[in-house]
């Protein structure tokens, strides 16, 4: 196995630094400006690991990405942007990529992913799997936010799109689930054929079997003609099954069989009929405690927990807020054709502040019912529900907002009036190094130095910050300098 690293970037800073850090760890590293220089390298050398940037003035990572699949050149890919979108995120992992990381990141974390990437190429190699083939394709649906939380669920959209293993996905009322079972059925091959959802708590016991599986003429009273089921409806495309923690035992064992024997019987029917859809399922309960307590199948729920998606809520991803309200604002003004509406700095504090208990959607009903009410461009807090005005034992996530002032009592004026041209160590690296130390005791502060949330908001794990307040000497009460 190759330990040979190419880093592809056009930014000299960010490649000096990966350099730096894979060569500190014994790899034998190989740098390139552009998407070209990069894939001439790439046809010529065998790399084990690139780290390629989206963004170059060539040839995006992406591109590159897909031409190297399509000359089936044998490297694990890790790919790097700013901008952290849902569709960089799913086309990257559909293309193949063995992972995809957002600036700025961790340098612990790089290493950690470089690790494991080494790792599983070996074993790629050892059972010489053939790599993915390259398509290009459409997602067609909007997913906002840029957290880390997104993040991890925009890769399992791009993993499992080849493919029609059952996903369940798994979330709080409100999240988004059908979103995502949306976006899985459109970035996938069925995405052309139907996309059928049905809430099983929306609908009567009794009725769920028929609108399930269909049923026939004179199957029970009023059944005047023959009706087919969601199964049959969905054929080649998406069957989605929501709130299936509803489901009644019995018909669990009847769903149970559909998904294995790939058939199902109409009510009143006496042949089976052969079904073709690929199933996704969501719940807002505890599936596994259910099984646990008797009240969900076993062999159902490993049957449809192939692939799962937890739906973190909305107060784990508070820095997606104010995303969320600016998509919300813009559609609902050009939807009630209204001049375009803006949060005034007072109700943006308060959509911070809150909750959410019911999560996306109750911020998304809340814009909406802000939009109408505003009398000027400008929504007040009077324009919000006294609930949100009110709310002043909210759980948040105990992180005060960490300010671009405060940031800039960072004073970085003398290093760079101190820097001079011919300067080898690189602008980059002099910046990092005083930037680190006042920045996460800055972060510790704001935290009530709470370990587990300043990691959270640093964007690295609590052991890698663990690591660096022992190796910069931060400590409650110590010298802030």
């Amino acid at each position: 196995m190759s330990d040979k690293v190419l880093i592809i970037d056009d930014d000299d800073s960010m490649r000096w630094v990966l350099r730096k850090t894979f060569e500190k760890n014994g790899y034998k590293v190989s740098i390139a400006s552009g998407g070209k220089e990069g894939f001439a390298l790439l046809k010529n050398g065998d790399y084990g690991l690139a780290f390629v940037d989206i963004i170059m003035p060539d040839i995006n990572g992406l591109e590159l990405l897909r031409m190297a699949k399509e000359n089936k050149v044998d490297t694990c890919f890790v790919i790097m942007t700013a901008q952290n979108t849902m569709k960089n995120a799913v086309e990257a992992m559909k293309l193949g990529a063995y992972d995809y990381i957002t600036k700025p990141f961790d340098i612990e974390e790089v290493k950690d992913i470089a690790g494991k990437a080494f790792e599983s190429r070996n074993i790629s190699l050892e059972t010489a799997r053939p790599g993915m083939a390259a398509e290009s394709y459409e997602v067609g649906i909007n997913i906002i936010g840029k957290s880390a939380a997104m993040q991890k669920v925009y890769k399992t959209i791009g993993k499992v799109s080849g493919s029609d293993v059952t996903v369940l996905i798994e979330g709080e009322s409100g999240t988004g689930k059908e979103v995502i079972a949306r976006a899985i059925h459109n970035s996938g091959e069925r995405k052309n054929k139907p996309f059928v959802a049905v809430n099983s708590a929306a609908i009567p016991g009794e009725l769920l079997e028929s609108e399930l599986f269909g049923h026939e003429k004179g199957a029970f009273s009023g059944a005047t003609g023959r009706k087919p089921g969601k199964f049959e409806l969905a054929r080649g495309g998406t069957l989605f099954l929501d709130e299936i923690a509803d489901m009644s035992m019995d018909l669990q064992m009847k769903l149970l069989r559909a998904l294995q024997e790939k058939e199902v019987d109409s009510v009143g029917g006496t042949a089976p009929i052969k079904i073709d859809v690929r199933v996704t399922a969501a719940t807002n309960q505890d599936l596994a405690r259910a099984v646990k307590e008797r009240k969900f199948r076993q062999d159902l729920y490993y049957r449809l927990n192939v692939v799962n998606i937890k739906m973190p809520p909305l107060r784990d991803r508070r820095g997606d807020i104010h995303l969320l309200v600016e998509y919300f604002l813009e559609t609902f003004s050009k939807e009630l054709n209204m001049p375009r509406k803006y949060l005034s700095n007072e109700a943006m504090k308060i959509v911070n502040a809150f909750s959410w208990p019911g999560n996306v959607r109750e911020l998304e009903n809340t814009m909406r019912r802000a939009v109408v009410l505003s009398r000027s461009e400008t929504i007040m807090p009077e324009e919000f529900p006294s609930r949100l005005r009110e709310d002043k034992d909210h759980p948040g996530s105990g992180i005060d907002e960490i300010s671009l002032e405060e940031i800039m009592r960072i004073k970085l004026t003398p290093l760079i009036a101190a820097v001079d041209e011919n300067n080898t160590e690189g602008l980059y690296s002099m910046v990092l190094s005083q930037m680190e130390r006042p920045l996460i005791r800055l972060v510790l502060e704001k935290c009530r130095w709470n370990q587990i949330k300043a990691a959270k908001v640093l964007g690295i794990n609590r052991n890698t910050l663990k690591k660096k307040m022992d190796l910069l000497d931060i400590r409650k009460g110590s010298n802030g300098k």
